[in-house]
């Protein structure tokens, strides 16, 4: 499980065998995933398991202000 980044107490994950579109795992309390580029192009988010509200949008405040950090991350994982 490559943690690509830390920050706040949470710890960011982009998995090596998992699928597209680009997405990162944001773990504190519980998980929320996040689309690296959603509909409108920004970060979303995908799924949340046992986050809670809060988290959640700590989470994808931290995704936003990081993308594009993650989506070189996401690439060079992924090729």
């Amino acid at each position: 499980m490559p943690t690509v980044l830390r920050e706040g107490g949470s710890r960011v994950v982009i998995y090596a065998d998992d699928h597209s579109p680009p997405h990162a795992h944001v773990f504190g309390d519980g998980e929320t995933k996040i689309a690296l580029a959603g509909i409108d192009g920004a970060p979303e988010v995908a799924r949340v398991v046992g986050a809670k509200l809060p988290e959640s949008r700590r989470a994808l405040e931290i995704v936003r202000e990081k993308r594009s950090y993650l989506l070189e991350r996401w690439n060079e994982i992924h090729g």
